[in-house]
């Protein structure tokens, strides 16, 4: 069966700094015209930097959607045509003042399929070297390192609730635990 839905015409509600939102007149598989609505996003990256002593570096920032701190792995958006690997080194070095030596891709990731065109780009490091942060001027950050184990509980007890920090955490440990990173 035919699953592919088609785009007739894109209708631009809203056009941002950071993302964009359509209400598109669509077409099913079908032939029957739909509403989708879309928010467009550049994109992102997350890096699960993992240290000698099995700790993964994390960030706490506030995060004004949820109106709370939130700890996750170090990310960033996209900007306009850069590469995601670079990306993902640069935001390290900036959130925690972290090179590695050794990269590893995780793949990419999906937030919010049923809405958002956003995709997130996932890496493991390791063979890290500290120098310092590099923090932007509105970036209020604070660095922990979390054992892999411990923070494998805490995606399970629901303690860490961001979704690209959670894939990235279970793929390290997976990758870990069969001997592959």
């Amino acid at each position: 069966m035919n699953l592919e839905e088609k785009i007739v015409k894109k209708n631009y509600i809203y056009e941002g700094r950071i993302i964009n939102v359509r209400r598109d007149d669509a077409e099913l598989p079908n032939g029957k015209p739909c509403i989708r609505e879309v928010v467009e996003h550049p994109g992102g990256v997350c890096i699960a930097a993992l240290t000698d002593n099995d700790e993964l570096l994390f960030v706490r920032q506030f995060r004004y959607p949820y109106l709370e701190v939130v700890a996750e792995l170090p990310a960033g958006k996209l900007e306009k045509g850069e590469d995601p690997f670079e990306s993902g080194k640069r935001e390290l070095e900036e959130e925690t003042g972290c090179i590695a030596k050794t990269y590893r891709d995780l793949g990419k990731f999906y937030p919010t399929p049923g809405y958002c065109g956003e995709i997130i780009h996932l890496y493991a490091a390791k063979d890290l070297e500290f120098t310092s942060q590099k923090l932007d001027e509105d970036e209020f950050l604070n660095v922990e390192r979390i054992p892999l184990d411990k923070a494998v509980e805490m995606v399970l007890s629901n303690e860490l609730r961001d979704g690209k920090t959670q894939a990235a955490v279970l793929k390290v440990k997976l990758l870990r635990d069969k001997g592959l990173w």
